[in-house]
């Protein structure tokens, strides 16, 4: 039997590397032909600069040169080289299949991101994960991983907040695995997600409510047919009245994972706007907005390409306080810039400017989410609730069960 298991674990392995090498092979020939070597995406980005266009890359590529397998794991997956663009090429879509080939082969660059996928983990398992779905329940919150580790008081203040406009709001604190994907871990990814996703429709669940950018991004481009929404758009809308007027100018920072999401830019401008800030424009936003340094994981892989990203976006600011709606930008550029993210401006008017918001680091960070998962199992009445046990188990030998867990096989 340990020997059939092998043969079928066998299989699927070389099927995942044939099938990863074919969608690498047609994302090289797209970028290829449709390229036309202009400087424009080059000029705006230094991954480019180190590496030539993305002609060139594709023409270029050897799977088998190690230089070659690790080099899209320093691309930070922004798009901004395909909002420049005037011939709309997508060389993210082929690094992110160069990612997956070398995760398919090679298993990646694991050293490399192991705390990253540490961190994934942790969310993802009983200790942090958390389901409570009222009666009648068919709206969530799902306010990822970050905020509620670095300010839980933000989510509990949001939470009752979305309350008056969906009595009936479910909580769900777990991990939408992006890491995992962007990394190129497709066949757990869709596993983790697809189980999550299934768990959701089947209780009834047909809206996401986010605060995190990468989560709306996941959601909105895998998680049909669930509807998602940020909860910018929704405390714009109106649901949110009364907050403390302040003053000051600063400016906007687009996470990139909303790149091509004009009502979210919108929706964070009104509640700035509705706080009494005066917003300063910076030379990259909303579709041109600039990576903060985090995506991609870049930081584990290259530190220097990461942080050129963020000393980038401050020169911008020219020191005044930039506003973001991603906890994550809000820890990167918070190093080297003051900044502060946009519930911030909607809760805590007042305390924005003098830098007053209490924002927790590690290990805190991992407490308050324990912390905020008992407040919510205490006090929020469910008819359903979770802890997440599930574990893609690749050791598995029935070839059905993997497959299900696999929708692109």
């Amino acid at each position: 039997m340990p020997e059939h298991n092998d043969y079928l674990k066998g299989l699927m392995t070389n099927h995942l590397i044939l099938l990863e090498k074919q969608n690498l092979e047609d994302a090289l020939q797209s970028v290829s032909k449709t390229c036309i070597n202009c400087k424009f995406c080059k000029r705006e980005c230094a991954f480019l600069q180190k590496y030539g266009k993305p002609k060139e890359i594709a023409d270029c590529y050897d799977e088998s040169n190690h230089t070659c397998r690790t080099m899209p794991f320093e691309c930070s997956l922004c798009q901004l080289c395909e909002a420049v663009c005037p011939v709309n090429v997508k060389p993210v879509e082929m690094f992110l299949q160069m990612r997956r080939a070398a995760e398919a082969h090679y298993q990646g660059l694991h050293a490399r991101h192991g705390t990253l996928l540490d961190y994934e983990r942790r969310g993802t398992s009983r200790w942090y994960s958390y389901y409570a779905l009222p009666a009648q329940c068919n709206t969530v919150l799902f306010p990822g991983c970050a905020l509620p580790g670095a300010q839980p008081n933000t989510i509990l203040r949001l939470f009752e907040h979305l309350q008056k406009c969906f009595p009936a709001l479910g909580i769900v604190l777990d991990c939408c695995t992006k890491p995992s994907h962007d990394l190129g871990r497709r066949q757990y990814f869709a596993a983790m997600f697809g189980e999550m996703l299934q768990f959701l429709t089947k209780n009834g669940i047909q809206r996401i409510l986010v605060a995190c950018p990468s989560c709306y991004r996941t959601f909105k481009d895998y998680g049909s047919p669930l509807e998602v929404q940020t909860v910018y758009e929704v405390l714009a809308a109106g649901l949110l009245t009364g907050i403390e007027p302040s003053s000051g100018v600063v400016c906007v920072h687009d996470p990139c994972a909303t790149r091509y999401e004009p009502e979210i830019h919108e929706a964070s401008r009104q509640l700035i706007s509705a706080a009494g800030f005066t917003i300063e424009q910076m030379p990259h936003e909303r579709e041109e907005t600039l990576c903060c340094g985090e995506g991609g994981a870049v930081g584990f892989v290259n530190r220097d390409l990461a942080e050129h990203w963020a000393e980038r976006r401050a020169r911008e600011a020219k020191g005044q306080r930039i506003i973001t709606y991603c906890s994550g930008c809000v820890s990167f550029l918070g190093k080297i810039n003051p900044t502060s993210h946009l519930l911030d401006v909607v809760f805590e008017s007042r305390a924005v400017m003098n830098g007053s918001i209490r924002v927790s680091k590690p290990p805190f960070t991992y407490l308050n989410r324990i912390r905020l998962k008992n407040y919510f199992r205490r006090n929020l009445a469910a008819a359903v609730t979770r802890e997440r046990t599930f574990s893609p188990d690749e050791s598995d030998s029935r070839l059905s069960r993997m497959k299900r867990s696999i929708p692109y096989l």
